[in-house]
């Protein structure tokens, strides 16, 4: 290389080095400084004092702040004074209901008795020694001689002074009313849903009136809320496992639009009761007033192949203790299921004097008292021997109950689609049905044997064509939210079994099961064996229908009697809760609504007004904790 050549090169060099100093001057004078990390924004911290806990019940409303130690609990029920006096008052049923008065009810409750009976006999008392079942003959010849006795001329308990002709009244003032004024009575929920019904009051707008009357004036009354003071406060809704999109939908809106609360989430009963009680995971039991309602939660999900609801609860035992009280004589013979106040004395005697303790045997003396407005109060006498026992077991043996012609057993089923809800559950289905369906055509035609052929004429004729017709319904449907009955490798069943299947289900919701039978059933619906076994080991029992003294006992020796043998080996203990932290297993779920409140989690579920105004329904299948 020439001198001349290698001058040339450093040249070139350094003008390449210049360049990059000139690239560097740039950089630095153009590129602002930016700090590593920007800082979000601080998230304001919700005050749980801020927020309302409601828990509508078919009977009891609860309902608080979330800071509160207890709720305040109400009848939830109204009483509405009737725009022309001369109108006919109308009254929701209490302890009546359809299905009692049919020819073949009596005979069901006869059978359901001798069942109850055998049940009684064949169980040892706690010395090893079989119980024997005491005859009703010797109560009745008793009974039959009792009078009462005048202990005060005025019973001092008064009607509802409704001089001042209030358009409404609520909880207990509502229960008090007089029938002789011109107010009717409603009870807006029934069976843990809307009470949506052909008489007066009962359409959806009606009912929904009546429920933000009796929540608003408990707002303001018991925690002395204003109304307008609603907008700086939010809600946390519980709502049953097996729920009415429709209601759920309606309670939303009326709870963010009519009431005016900023903002809500809403959950599931059993999933909250598990928060309360301060379990991960158990088969939760809800025995209400009118439903009995079951679930398997795992870590704060509810399986929902495992929701299952029966139609009979607290109110169902009171009035099969009356049809027993009523074999033996009963000494207040002026006793009236359709009367109000006496409904709420039976189900005082109820709570006194039912047990399901079996080593309490024999008759045994009883006395109660009538208070009743504009009479005097009677002592009454009364002799009682297995009618105590035998009306709690008639949870076991529902047939006792003598309800005829009804639908008993709910299951979850699918939803009807929402049109306000363009992309919900059928729109995933049917787009994933046709993805799937595509892909299984495609693996199908590589594995089929020549023989079918791979061409779609031969291949259609080696499948009969109304199969083939059911099964894209099947795959239509879509196994995780089809009916409950469907277990993981059944999804894979020829379609006829599917059919049948279905009838099955249908026969299968026609009838009453136990509540051990119940049990058993919900959590043999978990998929795995490992939940299965989890679930044995903590069966929490929640709601008012089974406080009964003796009833953890009595269940866990149902449950460890009925359960397959398979668990009995791998399950070390099976554990019945009824009172967890000793807390009123009536106040658990609204107790898990409480300490959800308190979780970080939960600020990702809160559905805005201003969102809901805009978006509707689309909000809950976005935000809800369940699969909407």
């Amino acid at each position: 290389m020439t001198q001349a050549e290698r001058e040339q090169e450093n040249g070139k060099e350094k003008e390449k080095e210049r360049e990059k100093e000139k690239e560097k001057e740039q950089r630095g004078v153009k590129r602002p400084i930016v700090p590593p990390v920007i800082p979000e924004p601080v998230q304001e911290q919700i005050q749980s004092n801020f927020i309302v806990v409601i828990n509508p019940g078919s009977k009891t409303l609860r309902i608080g702040r979330a800071t509160d130690t207890f709720p305040a609990v109400v009848p939830h029920v109204i009483a509405r004074r009737q725009k022309q006096p001369s109108q006919p008052r109308y009254e929701d049923p209490w302890l009546l209901r359809e299905g009692l008065n049919r020819p073949e009810s009596n005979e069901q409750r006869q059978n359901g008795l001798k069942m109850v009976d055998q049940a009684i006999w064949s169980k040892k008392m706690s010395n090893g020694v079989r119980r024997t079942p005491v005859s009703a003959e010797q109560a009745r010849s008793y009974n039959r001689q009792v009078r009462p006795a005048v202990l005060e001329s005025s019973s001092r308990v008064k009607w509802t002074n409704t001089s001042h002709q209030p358009e409404f009244l609520i909880g207990e003032e509502a229960l008090h009313v007089n029938p002789a004024d011109s107010y009717s009575i409603h009870w807006p929920v029934c069976r843990a849903q809307l009470n949506i019904h052909s008489g007066p009051g009962g359409s959806l707008s009606a009912v929904l009136a009546d429920l933000e009357a009796i929540w608003s004036h408990t707002i303001q009354k018991f925690l002395e809320i204003p109304l307008k003071d609603l907008k700086y406060y939010r809600c946390i809704l519980l709502v049953p496992d097996i729920y009415n999109r429709q209601h759920v939908k309606e309670l939303v809106n009326m709870l963010l639009v009519n009431m005016g609360f900023s903002a809500i989430v809403v959950h599931q009963e059993s999933v909250c009761a598990t928060f309360g009680s301060g379990l991960s995971s158990a088969c939760v039991v809800d025995v209400g007033d009118q439903k009995t309602s079951l679930c398997c939660v795992e870590d704060g999900v509810s399986h929902r192949n495992s929701r299952l609801c029966v139609a009979y609860g607290g109110s169902d035992v009171t009035r099969c203790f009356f049809w027993l009280l009523q074999r033996v004589s009963f000494p207040y013979r002026e006793c009236l299921l359709s009367n109000r106040l006496d409904c709420m004395l039976l189900q005082q005697l109820k709570e006194t004097f039912c047990h399901l303790d079996q080593d309490i045997s024999g008759l045994q003396d009883h006395e109660f008292r009538t208070r009743f407005p504009d009479s005097p109060t009677l002592l009454y006498q009364l002799r009682l021997g297995d009618e105590k026992l035998q009306a709690p077991m008639a949870l076991f043996y529902p047939s006792t109950f003598g309800i005829v012609g009804q639908k008993m057993t709910t299951l979850q089923h699918r939803s009807q689609g929402d049109p306000e809800d363009p992309h919900d559950e059928h729109y995933l289905l049917s787009t994933q049905s046709k993805q799937d369906q595509s892909s299984k055509a495609i693996a199908e035609r590589r594995t089929l044997p020549k023989s079918i052929g791979l061409d779609g004429e031969s291949g259609s004729q080696g499948v009969d064509p109304p199969m083939r017709g059911v099964h894209v319904q099947d795959a239509e449907l879509g196994h995780p939210q089809g009916d409950c009955l469907m277990g993981g490798a059944e999804a894979e069943e020829l379609p006829s079994a599917f059919l049948s299947r279905k009838s099955a289900m249908t026969q299968f919701e026609g009838k009453a099961l136990g509540l051990d039978k119940a049990i058993l059933y919900s959590i043999d619906c978990c998929t795995s064996d490992e939940t299965k076994r989890k679930m044995y080991s903590s069966i929490l029992v929640v709601g008012g229908g089974l406080m009964f003294p003796g009833a953890q006992e009595f269940l866990q020796h149902r449950i460890l009697n009925k359960m397959p043998p398979s668990f009995r080996r791998v399950v070390e203990n099976v554990e019945v809760i009824t009172r967890p932290k000793d807390m009123d297993p009536r106040l658990i779920a609204w107790k898990g609504g409480a300490v959800l409140a308190c979780l970080d989690t939960t600020q990702e579920m809160w559905i805005y007004q201003q969102e809901w105004q805009r978006f509707g329904v689309r909000m809950l299948r976005e935000r809800a904790a369940f699969v909407w």
